[in-house]
């Protein structure tokens, strides 16, 4: 009998780095499909939750696998690495008058970019995350397909995926599409930096925005600010015409002094 990979299992003090080695050689260990059939029809437009549901099929399975199904396992197994990024790195490549295509899993901890894959080739598929920045990153896939004789054409990036397994959103497959027959060497750097700062602002609106509204709330009731009540008296008064609850106001004034003296 064929023996059955094992799924990995952390530990909660297990480093990330040590833990993405321990995925890839699950991946790895699952072998590349030669057969010219794929087992698992996976559809870039369905929801995460849908391709996480494939996933856990995928280790059900255990058959051989292609890279864009490496991609959908690796988010799958590294879900609960909440300090780590992830987001799709797609190649086209020219050779010997064919286009050829490739996707890994594009990483980043610390600040420090790798890739999650599987590929024919033993460079095109993981790389750990020590590259400074994602150009480094991709300008290494660039020299590895270089040294099998393959042109690289275009680049996909998408943008950072969600760590919730249950999420309907989509993949952002392809937020930069980068032509390199349009490109200078420098101007391609340049995008992928550019990039590179997208998924970081995005990160950070998508964690900062719960920050000011707790500050407005506290500063709105901060004791220190003793027209609290008044505040919210008028806010309610601009819903209705200025002219008409003008009167009221004014008299309704002293007694909300009187409560907050009393208080």
């Amino acid at each position: 009998q064929i023996p059955i990979p094992s799924v990995p299992v952390f530990q909660p003090s297990t480093p990330i780095p040590e833990r993405l080695e321990a995925v890839q050689r699950y991946i790895r260990e699952l072998q590349y499909n030669h057969t010219g059939t794929q087992f698992f029809e996976i559809k870039k437009s369905r929801p995460l939750t849908g391709l996480m549901d494939l996933a856990k099929e995928m280790t059900k399975e255990a058959l051989p696998i292609k890279c864009l199904e490496a991609v959908i396992l690796g988010i799958y197994l590294t879900n609960n690495m909440t300090t780590l990024d992830r987001f799709p790195i797609s190649f086209k490549t020219h050779f010997s008058g064919n286009y050829f295509r490739h996707i890994v899993l594009g990483v980043n901890f610390g600040g420090r970019y790798g890739a999650l894959g599987i590929s024919r080739r033993e460079e095109l598929m993981y790389k750990a995350p020590v590259f400074r920045t994602l150009s480094e990153l991709i300008f290494d896939f660039e020299d590895a397909y270089r040294r099998c004789w393959h042109t690289l054409k275009k680049v996909k990036l998408g943008h950072c995926v969600s760590h919730d397994p249950h999420s309907v959103e989509q993949i952002e497959w392809k937020h930069s599409i980068l032509d390199l027959d349009k490109l200078t060497r420098e101007d391609f750097r340049k995008e992928l930096e550019r990039h590179a700062r997208d998924m970081r602002l995005k990160i950070g609106k998508g964690t900062g925005p719960p920050s000011p509204t707790k500050d407005r709330k506290k500063d709105v009731s901060s004791p220190q600010r003793g027209q609290a009540s008044p505040h919210r008296r008028n806010s309610r008064g601009d819903r209705r015409p200025s002219g008409e609850k003008k009167p009221a106001d004014s008299k309704a004034m002293p007694d909300l002094n009187g409560y907050q003296i009393r208080v």
